[in-house]
């Protein structure tokens, strides 16, 4: 179902509150001080129920220029926009400012109501209706109707009804399947309730009984109860004004302006990379680093303004920029936001958010404008493709490509295998997270490991090459060993490196013996099958070879690392041959007496009992035998380890 908010805008005193009054029954001036007064200072809300059936929510906003901020988080989520002009005044300050707040917040539907006409003649209205059909023009509100109403004699409000019922079928469905995002725009506690938030759910869903997040601040909660135009309802969308009551969390935790979105749905930011334009008539020139007020979602911050193409920015121009905050915020991609000076308070322009959680950028750093530029100009698949890049050494799942980009995991999947197929991307499955990153950081990081193992293979001929727990400290810090060994196993799947034991080396390396290598490796192995179950200690077989220490050390090293030799503990080691048969002899003993002590071992080995007990050891260690009490048992595991 499509659901739509219709708010008001204009200057104080034209009428915006009694004509909402008059069109739904209902007083949104809500606090005594408003009342007594007769001017709005805080957001109204109610509904109304139009010639088609269809139910309205209508946010009444402020006009004094003092109040801007609150109309500001009114305008947010608006779908259609009545602008309300006073007949007796005509197009005042408010009314301009407002009518640039819309613009530049991109709302692209609405009409104009010509309030209190029983004030003046027919001359007087058609002169202010000309005025602003002037002040209209290059704005969205070019060519709309101008409704003239009287709401105390109830002139003009059924064609107000009608209009805004017409424009409904003009309004595009909101993205009921994006992320859910709800800007507060109010907090308040309700006795045997407890806190309640309000605001317009500007994309998703919730439902009663989510486990949300209270953004920035990261406050949790879970939603107790939900209510839309004064009605209970077990689910919300898109598009619709939300009373939320939320479970484990105080008033006092929560302001205007914070966010409620899913947990760990968007992340905190203090930066916000930015494209910003100035109306065309402030009196003003925006230096670097000016600190103005930042209005976004429902939130106000002080900021500065840190121009990145431009030295200074003139009034009705164009810039990349970053807003640096004084406190953090949370935003998507796309997001509107208007910019007000500092002293004295007015409105000087606005744009979008293109990216929400930047790292600090240099001025004119020609890279960094040209990625400004992709994300401004680009689809929704180059920027993604544009954040995996950026974040490429973090190996980014899924999930945190939606924390970055504040779109669902859903969107950011699709448009992933949109570039995997494209061959722009690289994806890892690790149980249920899928890790990605950018070709460009894959071939990177490929060149660097066969640059490594290249030069080490030069280095160490008779080494079989790099441990994987060198690759993964190396060039995979701060990664999961996991997903680590996914990279690598792609690398191997490739042809680019083979994997022996927990050595790394390039396709088509082989360890290659000179003549005197070749001599010692012989003669070690000669010692190893003449001492057979005795296990040889090293300096033994040093001082029993003829030839140079450190060449006997290379050679031995290599035996070890090509699994020609295992290492049992500490000074033992054993010819992999003749480990084999110890396995078999362990195990036809084993099959037929179901136990076996050291001494049974030993003799069957016709080897000493330092030997037998190193074998059998090292055996319970890799899981092949069972100690129990003095005898050793079969598990099930020697054809794993064999």
């Amino acid at each position: 179902m499509k659901h739509f908010i219709v708010g008001t805008a204009g200057h104080i005193d034209h009428g915006k509150t009694t004509l909402i009054k008059a069109l739904t029954g209902r007083e949104t001036d809500r606090l005594k001080e408003e009342q007594k007064r007769g001017i709005s200072i805080e957001l109204g809300f109610t509904y109304f129920d139009l010639p088609s059936g269809k139910r309205a929510g209508i946010i009444d906003v402020p006009g004094h220029e003092k109040f801007v901020k609150n109309m500001l988080a009114g305008v947010i989520g608006i779908d259609i926009v009545i602008l309300v002009v006073a007949a007796d005044e005509g197009v005042m300050p408010q009314t301009k400012e407002h009518l640039d707040i819309l613009q530049l917040l991109g709302i692209k539907k609405g009409f104009i109501v010509l309030t209190k006409i029983d004030l003046v003649d027919e001359e007087w209205m058609e002169l202010v209706m000309e005025d602003i059909k002037e002040h209209v023009k290059n704005t969205f509100l070019e060519n709309t109707p101008i409704i003239p109403v009287s709401s105390i004699k109830n002139i003009g409000l059924d064609e107000v009804r009608d209009n805004i019922d017409n424009l409904t079928e003009e309004i595009e469905e909101r993205n009921v399947k994006d992320m859910p995002r709800l800007p507060i725009d109010r907090v308040f506690t309700i006795s045997g309730f407890g806190t309640i938030v309000t605001g317009t759910l500007i994309s998703g869903t919730f439902k009663v009984g989510d486990e949300v997040e209270i953004f920035p601040g990261n406050k949790r909660g879970r939603i107790r109860s939900l209510q839309v135009h004064d009605e209970a309802a077990d689910i919300v969308e898109a598009g619709q004004r939300v009373a939320m009551n939320i479970a484990g969390l105080k008033k006092s935790s929560i302001d205007r302006g914070n966010v409620v979105a899913p947990i760990d749905s968007m992340k905190d930011t203090m930066m916000l990379d930015v494209k910003v334009k100035l109306l065309e008539d402030i009196p003003k020139i925006i230096e670097n680093r000016s600190r103005v007020r930042l209005y976004i979602g429902t939130q106000e911050i002080l900021c500065r303004i840190v121009l990145l193409d431009k030295e200074e920015l003139s009034p009705g121009e164009s810039a990349y920029a970053q807003l640096r905050l004084e406190e953090s915020t949370v935003a998507k991609r796309g997001d509107k936001f208007i910019l007000r000076f500092y002293s004295p308070m007015f409105t000087i322009g606005g744009g979008e958010v293109l990216e929400a959680n930047p790292e600090k950028k240099k001025r004119f750093d020609k890279q960094a404008i040209e990625e400004l530029e992709i994300k401004d100009k680009g689809e929704t698949e180059d920027v993604i493709g544009k954040v995996i890049k950026d974040r490429s050494k973090e190996f980014p799942t899924v999930k945190d490509i939606s924390i970055y980009t504040a779109m669902s995991e859903e969107d950011v999947s699709r448009e992933i295998e949109n570039l995997k197929f494209k061959n722009k991307v690289i994806t890892f499955s690790l149980l249920k997270d899928i890790h990605v990153i950018h070709i460009e950081y894959f071939n990177y990081l490929q060149g660097k490991i066969e640059e490594e193992l290249k030069k080490y293979h030069i280095d160490r001929p008779l080494k079989q090459g790099i441990g994987k727990e060198e690759i993964r400290s190396k060039y995979f810090k701060d990664i999961k060993p996991r997903v680590a060994d996914e990279f690598i196993n792609l690398l191997i799947k490739k042809g680019i490196v083979k994997q022996k034991n927990e050595y790394i080396f390039l396709e088509g390396f082989e360890i290659k013996y000179n003549e005197e290598q070749n001599k010692i490796k012989e003669e070690i192995k000669k010692i190893f099958i003449r001492e057979e179950f005795l296990l040889p200690k090293y300096e033994d077989i040093v001082k029993e070879i003829k030839f140079d220490d450190d060449e006997i050390r290379q050679v031995f090293e290599s035996l070890l690392d090509s699994g020609e030799v295992l290492k049992l503990k500490e000074d033992i080691y054993i010819l992999k041959d003749i480990y084999e048969r110890a396995i078999a002899i362990l195990n036809e003993y084993l099959d037929k007496n179901g136990s076996i002590t050291v001494s049974q071992y030993r003799d069957l080995l016709n080897t000493n009992r330092k030997s037998s007990i190193a074998l059998l050891e090292y055996f319970d260690e890799i899981k092949i035998t069972k100690r129990v009490g003095d005898k050793r048992i079969f598990t099930g595991k020697i054809e794993e380890n064999r």
